[in-house]
């Protein structure tokens, strides 16, 4: 596992393998008789302890002891896009990094270069662990993040950048567990997520590693992918905890389709007037959702509308179709 502040030859890198990857998945979809593990055996990591969710009731969900689970006895999954934040979460934590700045060169520094530094050097790690790290969603502190192996503490610490700006994004994916007691973080109550991944980067080099299809010019392919990921972003309370947001979440990352087609209907005088997700007719056993975009022609007010399969089941979404014509039903 690992996590950098990924720069843009390495995010197009990772793009033109998802596409590859996916490509194969479509060919050789899952089926309800695959046997998959819906969280990590106990000889993999040492987890967090993560209770299950409050509400009543015991929770026997096959996972390890520190999976998430509802009441119903099925794993709650986090897949959310925001921005990570460092909190002291007492005095005492607060104090013992004034002295280890102290130790440190911060001529010249902002607090924030100083944060980073001092976070960044090899024996201030034992800092690290002790503040609490706080994911925000659209300027609202969304969920207290906690590794499920306490040796992957730079998955957190690179997510501080000394200069940080609005276009910062952090993807988290993890198990959500109950609400936090205020004593953890100096009386913020906010869900608890188990981390197994995050990536950090920034919203330009995002858009700079999306494929672009040949046959559509870069000036109008950018604003195109631009406008669409703004969109997927902004949709109301997308915390990344629903079947729904995941999937939105993971295509937003994952698949580079979604931009060529939203820059060609542009190109063909079409507006991008509905993004909506629904269960799929296919779910059986397993978990797979509809995500549908819908394009109206801005002089005839005709719609198309187009469509992506996803599935949703574990922890991790996989594209189960892809992106086709949509008709309703």
């Amino acid at each position: 596992m690992y996590s950098t502040c990924v720069t843009a030859d390495l995010l197009r890198k990772r793009m033109n393998e998802q596409i590859e990857t996916l490509e194969r998945q479509v060919e050789q979809p899952a089926t309800a008789n695959e046997t998959r593990r819906v969280a990590p055996s106990p000889g993999d990591r040492t987890p967090t302890s993560i209770t299950p969710q409050s509400g009543g009731g015991s929770c026997n969900c096959g996972g390890t002891s520190g999976s998430s689970c509802t009441t119903a006895g099925t794993l709650s999954y986090v897949y959310a896009l925001g921005r990570i934040e460092a909190r002291f979460p007492n005095l005492a934590a607060e104090k013992e990094f004034a002295q280890a700045t102290g130790r440190t060169d911060t001529a010249g520094k902002t607090d924030q270069q100083t944060f980073h530094a001092v976070l960044s050097k090899r024996e201030n790690r034992y800092l690290a662990r002790q503040l609490c790290w706080v994911l925000s969603i659209q300027g609202l502190e969304t969920y207290l993040l906690q590794l499920r192996d306490p040796a992957d503490i730079e998955l957190l610490v690179e997510a501080i950048r000394p200069s940080p700006n609005s276009n910062d994004i952090d993807a988290i994916i993890g198990l959500r567990g109950p609400i936090a007691p205020p004593e953890m973080c100096n009386g913020l109550m906010v869900p608890l997520v188990a981390l197994d991944q995050v990536y950090s980067f920034d919203r330009g080099s995002l858009l700079k590693a999306i494929p672009k299809p040949e046959k559509i010019p870069a000036e109008q392919f950018g604003p195109a992918a631009e406008e669409l990921f703004d969109r997927m972003m902004q949709m109301t309370d997308n915390a990344g905890a629903t079947d729904g947001h995941r999937a939105l979440n993971y295509l937003a990352m994952r698949y580079p389709a979604i931009y060529g087609k939203a820059a060609e209907e542009f190109g063909q005088d079409f507006s991008l007037t509905g993004v909506e997700v629904r269960p799929s007719r296919l779910s059986g056993t397993r978990n797979v959702v509809d995500v549908i975009f819908a394009y109206s022609n801005r002089n005839t007010d005709f719609t198309e509308k187009f469509f992506v399969r996803v599935d949703v089941t574990e922890e991790f979404p996989f594209l189960v179709t892809k992106l086709s014509p949509y008709y309703d039903r």
